[in-house]
């Protein structure tokens, strides 16, 4: 079978297309045969030698979608459509290969109607989104920040808390351009970072109270800015880094505004916290009020020019490999 092996870590040159043997079922496991693969920051992060606990040579790929191909002792339907998550890619041979042995608690019902692309770009976005909005006690009536509407857990944040009665929803776009396009998805409260400063954006939006839930993977300086637009007894999640790993904290934002501030990290997650989060949003799309953003597509063969654009170009939506 095919798959795009990172020969070792030394940025884009290390992934090679390479022939491997074909995964067999083994306990607590099913083959599913991927039909596309996310491309995420992850990849980036690996490729760069920056994840300690991924080890070359590694096939990469974080989430993915296909079809249940051995289904070994777990009960489940050969032939089924699934989307998948884990330690895939990091720990273990990941997505981006034609066949992948998938734990049975990561599998992910995809229903009719959501096609294997989408699919494949769902589970680690929206599964984050979902995840951190519930943990940071969100409910109907309350005010959100997620930065980076262009990016895919921005615009999971963005999207799922407008779908489930957030008062207001607030984002960043880092250029004019991504904020145009923003405005004409119908995304409002856009702060367009090339004209004016995160705190002062959710000043003028929320009236000066701030935000109750900040939802942030950006790191570096977005920690440090959205901490400051946090709103007494606001809370501030951070699940990433794609900016930086350093940040400024002024205690005070936590202190004087009685914040509450944790991290996130969505391998740490059971199985049934994600199933039900998954469940909850395959509802929303399956009524319209969510709709994911794929802008590109790559075929497996190309993974490394997916991953470059994705880190250099910085895409308004998802890139996902059609394997």
């Amino acid at each position: 079978m095919r798959t795009m092996l990172a020969t070792q870590f030394n940025g884009y040159e290390g992934l090679e297309q390479v022939d491997a043997p074909k995964p067999r079922v083994a306990a607590d496991r099913v083959v599913v045969r991927v039909t596309a693969a996310g491309v995420t920051p992850l990849e980036h992060t690996i490729v760069e030698g920056a994840f300690p606990r991924a080890k070359s040579p590694l096939v990469l790929g974080n989430e993915g979608a296909g079809i249940i191909d051995d289904a070994g002792t777990s009960g489940l339907a050969v032939g089924s459509r699934v989307a998948f998550t884990g330690a895939y890619g990091v720990a273990e041979n990941g997505s981006w290969e034609e066949y992948v042995a998938v734990r049975s608690d990561d599998i992910l019902p995809v229903p009719e109607g959501i096609d294997d692309v989408v699919a494949a770009s769902l589970p680690v976005a929206y599964l984050t989104a979902m995840i951190t909005l519930t943990q940071a006690g969100f409910a109907a009536g309350k005010t959100v920040f997620a930065p980076a509407i262009g990016g895919s857990v921005g615009n999971a944040t963005y999207q799922l808390a407008r779908a489930l009665g957030a008062a207001t929803v607030i984002s960043t776009a880092g250029s004019a351009e991504k904020a145009r396009r923003a405005a004409e998805r119908g995304y409002d409260n856009v702060i367009d970072l090339s004209g004016e400063g995160i705190g002062d954006g959710v000043r003028r939006i929320t009236g000066g109270t701030g935000v109750d839930v900040v939802i942030e993977s950006l790191g570096g300086a977005f920690t440090e800015q959205a901490l400051g637009a946090l709103a007494l007894d606001g809370t501030h999640v951070t699940l990433g880094y794609t900016v930086g790993r350093q940040a400024r904290i002024d205690v005070t934002d936590i202190i004087w505004k009685r914040a509450r501030m944790f991290g996130f990290m969505l391998a740490a997650q059971s199985p049934t916290t994600k199933l039900q989060a998954w469940n909850q949003v395959m509802e929303l799309i399956a009524h319209g009020t969510v709709v994911p953003l794929v802008e590109r597509t790559y075929p497996l063969e190309r993974a490394a020019e997916a991953l470059r654009y994705l880190h250099e170009e910085r895409p308004f939506g998802k890139i996902v490999l059609e394997v």
